[in-house]
């Protein structure tokens, strides 16, 4: 590893790798990858994260002890997980110019060079058709649902991550697809409140990433996303107020909608834990924080207790269920 100083803070507060926070401007540079450190790169498995939704959505319904359930879902999600790097090597492509403008995603191995383009071209199509083909090999109807999502995520790329507010409204798509996906694969029907939930909370996680953006390009002359200049912080404020409040509502509604078990209200218990995920989130999108969801789940301590206890009390909540 070698480090570079005397970069802006703004800069370094974006690099996942420095100390923005203590007031030191020092940028962690990662040594020149190889070919297969490369591409595990570009597939971004810390992105994976997103696609437990798969499975979630089908755990939501009470669906895990079913059958073949499992199985299914396991399958699903790692389609998934293909679709998603495979989407990320086609988009690491064609943005490598603009990420190179940006202070953490110029390391991306496309944009630093150490991926040659035409091969993560070809990398990205093979996993998005072994993804498709595994969704359809699961259930057909699986494979349209895969298929709509990899239109919707190419299509942004394209076109509605240049447009205001739409593009937060694909990312939500994505997620919803998601959702949509779990409920296939089991299969089993997804309550109109839990995709509700799902929808908001990716409208939540969409603003606070343009927030952040929208922070960080206030302190640099070039690299912003060029959609940014139709946001303002009270915007996305309200976008991400909006969307948590309306979240938590229809988490709240969709918990009490649950019987007791033994006179024990095992799924409102839930909302404990989830309204503490989000307060928290909250306020760490707030502070500009968000521009790397997944890095800020998997780094904060706060919100990872939390998440556990959520998990635990969901458990709990479906086994004496069922």
């Amino acid at each position: 590893m070698r480090k570079l100083t005397g970069e802006p803070a703004a800069a370094a507060a974006y690099s996942g790798a420095s100390d923005a926070r203590a007031g030191v401007g020092v940028l962690v540079v990662p040594a020149r990858r190889g070919r297969v450190a490369s591409l595990v790169a570009t597939a971004r498995p810390r992105q994976w994260l997103k696609n437990v939704l798969v499975i979630a959505a089908a755990g939501a319904a009470g669906a895990l002890g079913r059958d073949d359930v499992p199985v299914r879902l396991g399958l699903a999600f790692v389609a998934f997980c293909l679709l998603a790097s495979g989407i990320y090597a086609i988009n690491d492509v064609r943005d490598a110019a603009e990420d190179r403008l940006h202070p953490r995603k110029r390391f991306r191995p496309v944009a630093a060079g150490e991926l040659d383009p035409r091969f993560a071209s070809t990398f990205g199509i093979v996993l998005i058709g072994c993804g498709l083909v595994l969704c359809a090999a699961i259930r057909p109807l699986l494979g349209v649902v895969g298929a709509a999502y990899v239109a919707l995520t190419l299509s942004y790329t394209l076109l509605w991550r240049h447009i205001v507010v739409l593009d937060v409204i694909a990312i939500a798509g994505g997620f919803v697809l998601r959702a949509v996906a779990g409920g296939v694969a089991a299969p089993v029907t997804l309550s109109r409140w839990f995709v509700l939930v799902v929808t908001c909370m990716a409208v939540f996680i969409a603003a606070g990433k343009r927030l952040a953006e929208l922070w960080r390009a206030s302190g640099a002359s070039e690299g912003a996303r060029r959609t940014l200049d139709g946001y303002t912080p009270p915007l996305l404020n309200l976008i991400i107020a909006g969307s948590a409040a309306v979240g938590l509502f229809a988490y709240c509604v969709w918990a009490f909608q649950h019987p007791d078990v033994d006179g024990v209200p095992w799924r409102p218990l839930t909302i404990v834990p989830f309204a503490a995920c989000l307060s928290y989130y909250f306020i760490r999108v707030r502070r500009g924080d968000g521009e790397a969801p997944e890095d800020l789940v998997l780094g904060d301590r706060l919100l990872l207790l939390a998440g556990i206890v959520w998990v635990v009390l969901f458990a709990f909540s479906v086994h004496a269920s069922g």
